[in-house]
């Protein structure tokens, strides 16, 4: 039996994705989690095989905590799920050093199957979006410049984005000019658009 974790925010949608792998023979859903904070934890006491993990959950997001459960448990494998089928998010996956990557809309028996797959040692992508991730252009900004520009998606002014990001407000407005320029948005509300299209951010 493959021991499965399912972390999902909408409850809804993870009763579901419970309810097709428990149709599975060779698969147990042995922990179900509604935020990334709580994936690590309940990876480990639940001796969790496989986790599979909405990109987009409160408290710490999917890649996040995909990337602390690479580190610290790393017979864990992931499989990461998302309605965002952009080659930017892929690549992100793929540099968090996940396992798997599959759309949420894909059809129901391709969950079993990438669940078995990334089980067996494979890394279980949909081909057509692996396709197009290898054509984009990388991402142009620097980690530090996608940390101050997702802080600025999320809302918070320039002296909030400074106290979170440990600089000061003059370097954080200066980071914010820089990531306009080289995105060539009209302005950072343009830019985070720009960023979260291409799934950088």
């Amino acid at each position: 039996m493959i021991r499965v974790l399912v972390a999902e925010d909408m409850h809804i949608v993870r009763g579901a994705l419970v309810a097709l792998l428990r149709l599975e023979p060779d698969i147990e859903v042995v922990s179900e989690v509604a935020s990334g904070d709580e994936i690590l934890a309940a990876a480990r006491t639940s001796r969790t095989q496989v986790a599979v993990i909405d990109i987009d959950l409160p408290g710490k997001d999917g890649l996040t905590a995909a990337t602390e459960l690479h580190e610290q448990l790393p017979e864990v494998r992931t499989l990461i799920l998302t309605s965002l089928g952009r080659p930017g998010t892929l690549r992100r996956a793929l540099a968090a050093k996940v396992n798997g990557f599959l759309l949420k809309d894909a059809p129901a028996e391709k969950l079993a199957n990438a669940v078995r797959g990334v089980a067996a040692g494979r890394r279980m992508v949909d081909g057509d979006l692996a396709l197009a991730a290898w054509d984009t252009v990388d991402c142009p900004l620097t980690p530090r410049e996608i940390d101050v520009l997702r802080l600025t998606a999320e809302g918070r002014d320039t002296l909030e984005v400074a106290a979170k990001a440990f600089l000061s407000t003059g370097t954080v407005r200066n980071y914010l000019t820089t990531i306009v320029s080289k995105l060539n948005a009209r302005n950072r509300v343009d830019a985070i658009r720009i960023a979260k299209e291409s799934g950088w951010i």
